[in-house]
């Protein structure tokens, strides 16, 4: 492996040893990597053994004892062994790191960033991306729920789980923002109300969406006026926090997030009440 570094460095590190200028002291100088200098106490190697890092048979056994497939022939024919993705993550990765995969596939990459931080006490995250929604949603997430949560194995043995978790998301069909960063006049409130309530919790949305009172979440209490939630009795449909519009809306005990096209209610009053306003569509990352 060949590394630039200056002329001073390279000469600290001739003197320490660690150059290496071939047997005869002429080939091409290059940097000796000593065990204590790698993470796991093993040098990187370039051939990794099907003992050390898995093979297609392992990995396909382990998704057929963890997904449920209808028939045969929904098994993937050559998903990854959960190993090989584990070595990845302990030579590229850190504890606290993100882990991005594109192509999801069966969910072997979140299923070995459980199992790695469930080893080194890791606390890394990961994001799937799956093009496929029934793949997406019947063998890459039940995988991964089942690995964090526990499961039954082929031969009735009750399986750990790693801990851990996911949030399941779909992309809508079509952008629920238009080009200049406004919410498109087609969006209905059950859309946007999924939008915001997952921009405020980073949980999926689970209520009916009929009222403007989406949820309580960790003691907060998350309202959104819009698109005539109120039936129009208000202001601009009601999509403008009044004194009018606070009025109607349903009570409940608590700090309360409110998102709403603009406020008519002064700083101080909205800190008296616990109201923390969020201005749609600014607020949200779009």
């Amino acid at each position: 492996m060949y590394w630039r570094v200056s002329k001073d460095r390279f000469e600290v590190l001739d003197r320490e040893r660690r150059i290496w200028w071939g047997k005869d002291g002429n080939a091409i100088p290059q940097i000796k990597r000593f065990i204590s200098d790698v993470k796991d106490g093993r040098v990187l190697q370039t051939i990794w053994f099907y003992k050390d890092v898995g093979h297609t048979q392992e990995a396909k056994q382990e998704l057929l004892e963890m997904v449920e497939f209808v028939t045969s022939d929904d098994v993937f024919i050559t998903p990854k062994p959960t190993r090989l993705i584990q070595r990845f993550l302990q030579i590229a990765s850190d504890k606290e790191s993100l882990i991005l995969d594109s192509f999801a596939g069966s969910g072997t990459t979140g299923h070995a960033v459980l199992k790695q931080n469930a080893e080194d006490g890791g606390t890394r995250r990961f994001i799937l991306v799956e093009v496929e929604e029934g793949i997406a949603r019947d063998v890459a997430a039940q995988r991964v729920r089942r690995a964090s949560s526990g499961y039954t194995n082929a031969k009735g043995q009750e399986v750990s789980g790693l801990s851990g978790g996911f949030q399941f998301c779909r992309l809508s069909a079509s952008p629920l923002f238009s080009p200049d960063g406004q919410i498109r006049a087609d969006v209905g409130f059950a859309q946007f109300a999924e939008f915001v309530w997952f921009a405020e919790t980073g949980t999926g949305f689970v209520g009916r969406a009929d009222s403007p009172l989406l949820g309580v979440h960790e003691g907060r209490v998350v309202y959104l006026l819009y698109n005539g939630i109120l039936k129009d009795r208000s202001t601009d449909g009601g999509n403008v926090l009044t004194a009018s519009v606070y009025e109607s809306l349903p009570d409940h005990v608590g700090p309360k997030v409110i998102y709403a096209a603009a406020c008519r209610r002064g700083a101080a009053r909205l800190a008296r009440e616990s109201i923390v306003f969020r201005q749609t569509p600014y607020a949200l990352d779009v």
